[in-house]
Parts: structure tokens; sequence; C-alpha cells
């Protein structure tokens, strides 16, 4: 069964966000697929996991990287899983055909926009009206996560 976990952003923009919890995927010996809205997006996103924090390093890549079967991480803007990822992060509202494919969903979006935070509202209720396990977490005032339901 498919665990949907609901990652609100309230104090930090997803381009620092992300690579925090991609960390944490990898430190659990799991691939990542982030699911963009657009080839543009996932290279934003790309770029912005090679900055994101100086000595840091997180591997991954995008399709014109090539090879994403050699990706821990591989962000793209179809509903592919081209990495063989067992957990799929979803960002701009994006989901998977099948989510059933994945152990993990994690669904990331700005807490800060009333269309985002609808928008999640929706998918939140969909997910439990099919009775998916879903979780829900919250920034601190710390930027920290902290699970909320």
């Amino acid at each position: 069964m498919v665990e949907f976990a609901f990652y609100q952003l309230r104090r930090t923009p997803l381009e620092k966000a992300l690579p925090k919890l991609l960390e944490k995927v990898l430190e659990s010996g799991r691939r990542a697929v982030v699911l963009a809205a657009s080839e543009e997006r996932a290279e934003a996103l790309n770029a912005a996991l090679w900055t994101y924090e100086q000595g840091s390093f997180l591997p991954h890549g995008t399709a014109g990287d090539g090879r994403p079967e050699r990706q821990p991480i591989f962000l793209a803007s179809d509903d592919s899983n081209p990495n063989d990822a067992q957990v799929a992060v979803m960002v701009d509202g994006v989901a998977p055909a099948d989510p059933g494919r994945f152990e993990r969903c994690l669904d990331m979006f700005d807490g800060t926009d009333p269309a985002a935070l609808d928008a999640a509202r929706a998918r939140w209720r969909a997910h439990k009206e099919r009775g998916d396990t879903i979780t829900y977490w919250e920034q601190t005032e710390a930027g920290k996560w902290e699970q909320r339901a």
C-alpha cells in the first residue's frame, strides 16, 4: 500500500526544502523521482539541487543528462519512473497516474498560496475518501517538519 505524505511549506521555499527531504529519502536507502509541472521547472529544480548548500551533494539528473537508471534522484516533467524510484516527490500539484508504483508519494505544496492550499486540501480529501494511508507535515517556526495528522 502506498503512503501519501503532505508537506506544507510555510517558512522555506521549495528550492530549499526539497533538497533536505531528498537527503532523507537517500538516507533511507530509497531512490526518488521528482515530478514537476514542466521541463523548465524540472531544470530549475535541477539547478537548485546543485547549489542549495555549499559542500553538499545530491546525486541527481534530468532527461537532458541521460542514463536515468544511474540516478538515485531523477527530476521529470512526465509521468515516468525511469530510475525505478520507490518514492515520488510531487511538486506543482503533479501526481503520478499510477501511484501504486511507489512505496511513498510526497506531496509538497506552498501553504502560503491560497490556490495551492485549496488544491492540496482537495487531494487530501480524495485520498481520505479512497482510504489511503495519509500523513500531514507542517513546517515549524524553525523550518523543521512536524507531523500534524
